[in-house]
């Protein structure tokens, strides 16, 4: 009888979860990477990726859309069905950046997504092409203001998170070069390496590879420890500059409306691939972090954007005005 009345009184609850929910996920899911191929958003996606679709039991496609600083890839999934199946590979650049470099956004980065959590933590590296006659922050610094605005510092799109270590770094150290912008990193790193721009600033997790190749020159990191990876690139304090401090964090979020329950599977799938061994060790190897048990999850994440809008807004709105772009 105690069973029967149980059962009663749990239909309604358990009606009241959509079929949808309770069946997600039935088909692939998509996760849309706001910028090309090769560049760390995509990077760190694919790492994610890899991990939640093991718990989630289907494929996680990876789609590249680049463009605008990473606002086409966005609005792409704030514009699609709430339904859990349309994921945002989203960065610091997408979510905080953005809104002040493009005032006609179709989005809201606090409004449009439903945050799923935190992917992955990386300081930003600076690096110069190898042939530049500098060998650290110091002699790059006088060689670059010596030159002035024939500087190239090339960054992966207006409002991505290697612009925003760029604006930091310049303003840190005061230079004032002509900024050179790509679709993403990716392209841009590529003229680096091939000595068409001079410097560039971005998530370690893209710059360590070719650090260690020596086809570029790493020069500081935004953070106050070395990486392992690249142990001869100095620390901000190291390098005299500890206001160059910047953790680059990246995200998963869903588009708006996508039901709480969906939203909770995806987090403890994203939760499940963060806590294997692998993702950690794959993370590390690029020089990133996994985000502690801590500063995770949908609330932790939406609490880290509300912090980090103030905290940039006039940084950002400096940069916009005095910014030479090309």
């Amino acid at each position: 009888m105690k069973k029967m009345i149980w059962l009663a009184l749990a239909a309604p609850l358990m009606m009241a979860v959509p079929a949808a929910a309770q069946n997600f996920p039935s088909r692939n899911i998509t996760m849309v990477v706001p910028f090309p191929a090769g560049g760390p958003s995509d990077v760190v996606a694919r790492i994610a990726a890899d991990g939640m679709q093991k718990h989630l039991g289907v494929n996680i496609v990876i789609e590249n859309v680049g463009g605008a600083g990473g606002t086409l890839g966005a609005t792409r999934v704030a514009e699609a069905p709430g339904d859990g199946y349309t994921l945002l590979a989203a960065s610091m650049g997408t979510i905080i950046a953005a809104p002040t470099f493009y005032p006609n956004l179709k989005y809201d980065s606090t409004k449009d997504f439903e945050p799923v959590g935190m992917s992955a933590n990386a300081p930003a590296a600076i690096a110069i092409r190898k042939d530049i006659p500098a060998n650290n922050v110091k002699e790059f610094v006088e060689w670059a203001r010596k030159t002035g605005v024939n500087v190239k510092n090339a960054h992966g799109g207006v409002g991505g998170t290697s612009h925003m270590a760029c604006i930091l770094f310049n303003q840190v150290f005061g230079l004032k070069p002509t900024l050179v912008a790509y679709r993403g990193m990716g392209p841009g790193l590529n003229d680096l390496v091939g000595g068409h721009v001079d410097y560039a600033c971005e998530q370690a997790v893209v710059m360590v590879p070719h650090i260690q190749g020596e086809k570029v020159k790493g020069i500081v990191l935004s953070a106050d420890q070395r990486l392992a990876v690249i142990p001869d690139v100095p620390t901000n304090k190291e390098a005299g500059a500890p206001d160059f401090k910047l953790n680059i964090w990246s995200a998963i979020y869903a588009s708006k409306g996508t039901p709480k329950e969906i939203v909770a599977k995806l987090a403890d799938a994203l939760d499940k691939a963060l806590d294997d061994p692998a993702t950690a060790e794959r993370l590390g190897k690029l020089g990133g972090t996994v985000p502690p048990k801590a500063e995770r999850g949908p609330e932790v994440l939406r609490k880290t954007v509300a912090s980090d809008i103030p905290r940039w807004a006039p940084i950002l709105k400096e940069a916009a005005e005095n910014t030479k772009q090309n």
